[in-house]
């Protein structure tokens, strides 16, 4: 088990970047998960998996797609295929403001 102790900041930065994703839920975006299989470098034949998950639009996934571009400039294991899965977390229509709960 790992313990970690956040500073001031480092809790701020935390509670941006949650907010930050759940309003990207809130406008559309979805949890995308990706099954990357590519050829080792040294070994063309044989294939390696790679999972890449993050918030993206569906259906055109431009999050994703930017990662594929940068996985076929940088990297040298060639892309053998792509295999997507996307689900809605979070919409407009589920969420309300509440003031007090009692």
């Amino acid at each position: 088990m790992h313990n970690a102790t956040l500073r001031g900041d480092d809790m701020e930065a935390e509670g941006m970047q949650t907010e930050t994703g759940f309003r990207r839920q809130l406008d559309g975006y979805r949890l995308t998960t990706a099954e990357i299989l590519y050829h080792l470098p040294d070994h063309p034949a044989v294939l390696q998996s790679y999972v890449w998950q993050d918030l993206d639009l569906a259906p055109r996934f431009p999050v994703l797609r930017r990662f594929l571009d940068f996985w076929s400039r940088e990297i040298d294991g060639r892309l053998h295929s792509v295999r997507v899965g996307s689900v809605k977390l979070v919409s407009a229509g589920e969420w309300r403001q509440v003031r007090y709960l009692q």
